[in-house]
């Protein structure tokens, strides 16, 4: 335990640098040319001190799970386990969206100009909406969509579209919604990474999903609930490739096929699902209908969109368009494309850093056969083993692709600490390959505090 560990200072005094180099950089480009349109890059955030009602529930939540989650983690059984970090989860994403209050933290997220809630009035007509949603995509056109409606698939403003028609309409509800159902990404990582690499790395990734920095921006985001479908689709994937029913893989094709029309950047999951069939690989051979049940479920979500009228791929090419006519267009490229690193390293935290670190040394040094599949799940609360780490390993070096395709495309130029969560969640499991994870928690939870407190993000 002596060696790893100034090694893994080295990545997170790497990871701290291109932080301070993407804020230093990023503050002289806005001040000179007004360029970035964030306020304190590289984060859409400005600088504001402050606390408010969710401040000591955040300070009694961060403490109550850097000095419990390890050993609750290890103790609990797997039912109970999930149930304890879905609450978790919600208490920490809750009390830090309140340190701004009811209103700015969490009520009124959804319900600006640019948002979800302000076209909920023109669904009234559901099927004469999607039939012409693509027509008000491109600034120009009549009435335009809001910049966020014109920038996913009408799968998310429907889902808002929905909770209005059954009595549950208003910024207070979208972001309960948001919340409620974004906390249970946690819990869906969870579930794959015990079902791909055992209960016991699954039981000491568990406090660090819960006690994410990611947390201050799944507060009442519609990001947080789009990170949680993915995050589904893929534990059901995990399901069904070391289960035996083939309804996990049906499951996880119908959430896939939701997932796209969610987001359109969300289709580069199937990185991560091509990672969770290789580690399952030997049960997809065994039962070759697991592939057909996940394409028959995939298929429904798009088919139903397009019977009703509304062309993706279509709607995808005008938003290219759309978003070169706004800021995207004037945002540099040059300086985006890996301060987009920075904000991630902050939405993960410097434990997932050296996890990630650790994570590559598992891989470098893991023979080939450690890459077959799950062995014998071991005793809760024991160290991970070997093949395990591999296969954990492996599961997180996958996200890291589908965030790279993502950032050198030029369509994710800054708010990335919002629009990369789902990916994001992905990362930090990387954290149950650390010691010492009392001290790596208080790191995360330290953290989030600062960023939550010194400065009032926004999208």
């Amino acid at each position: 335990m002596t060696r790893p560990f100034p090694r893994d200072g080295y990545a997170v005094a790497a990871a701290v640098l291109l932080v301070l180099t993407a804020v230093l950089v990023g503050r002289r480009i806005q001040d000179s040319r007004h360029t970035l349109f964030v306020h304190w890059p590289p984060l859409y955030a400005s600088w504001n001190p402050h606390i408010g009602p969710g401040t000591p529930a955040a300070v009694v939540v961060a403490v109550a799970v850097v000095v419990y989650g390890p050993r609750l983690a290890a103790r609990l059984r797997p039912g109970a386990l999930l149930a304890a970090a879905w609450g978790a989860a919600m208490a920490w994403i809750w009390s830090l969206a309140l340190v701004d209050g009811w209103h700015r933290g969490v009520a009124g997220r959804l319900a600006t100009r640019t948002e979800y809630l302000r076209a909920v009035g023109r669904f009234q007509d559901v099927p004469a909406a999607l039939r012409d949603f693509t027509r008000h995509i491109v600034w120009g056109t009549p009435d335009p969509w809001p910049a966020h409606v014109a920038g996913h698939p009408p799968a998310a403003t429907l889902t808002f579209v929905l909770l209005d028609r059954i009595g549950l309409g208003g910024g207070g509800w979208a972001g309960a919604w948001c919340v409620t159902v974004g906390a249970t990404a946690c819990v869906a990582v969870l579930v794959a990474v015990r079902a791909l690499a055992g209960d016991g790395v699954a039981r000491r990734a568990a406090p660090f999903l819960v006690l994410a920095p990611a947390a201050v921006w799944m507060g009442a985001s519609a990001d947080a609930y789009f990170a949680a479908v993915a995050s589904w689709a893929v534990a059901l994937l995990a399901l069904a490739v070391t289960g035996r029913s083939v309804w996990w893989a049906a499951g996880s094709g119908l959430l896939f096929g939701l997932t796209c029309y969610l987001s359109y950047g969300l289709t580069l999951l199937a990185v991560i699902a091509a990672a969770v069939l290789f580690l399952g690989r030997h049960r997809v051979r065994e039962r070759p209908v697991l592939p057909v049940a996940l394409l028959a479920g995939l298929v429904v979500v798009p088919a139903a969109f397009t019977l009703a009228g509304f062309d993706w791929w279509e709607a995808y090419h005008l938003l290219v368009t759309r978003y070169y006519q706004g800021v995207g267009g004037t945002r540099p490229y040059g300086y985006w494309v890996w301060a987009n690193l920075a904000c991630t390293v902050v939405i993960t935290g410097l434990a997932t850093v050296a996890g990630l670190r650790r994570a590559g040394g598992t891989l470098a040094r893991a023979p080939r056969p450690l890459l077959g599949p799950p062995g014998k799940v071991p005793p809760a609360g024991t160290p991970p083993v070997a093949g395990a780490e591999t296969r954990l390993a492996l599961l997180v070096f996958a996200a890291l692709p589908a965030l790279l395709v993502a950032d050198l495309s030029g369509m994710s130029k800054a708010e990335t600490e919002r629009i990369w969560l789902p990916f994001a969640m992905w990362l930090l499991p990387a954290c149950a390959l650390l010691a010492r994870p009392r001290a790596w928690l208080a790191a995360q939870a330290v953290l989030a505090l600062l960023v939550n407190h010194l400065l009032l993000t926004g999208w």
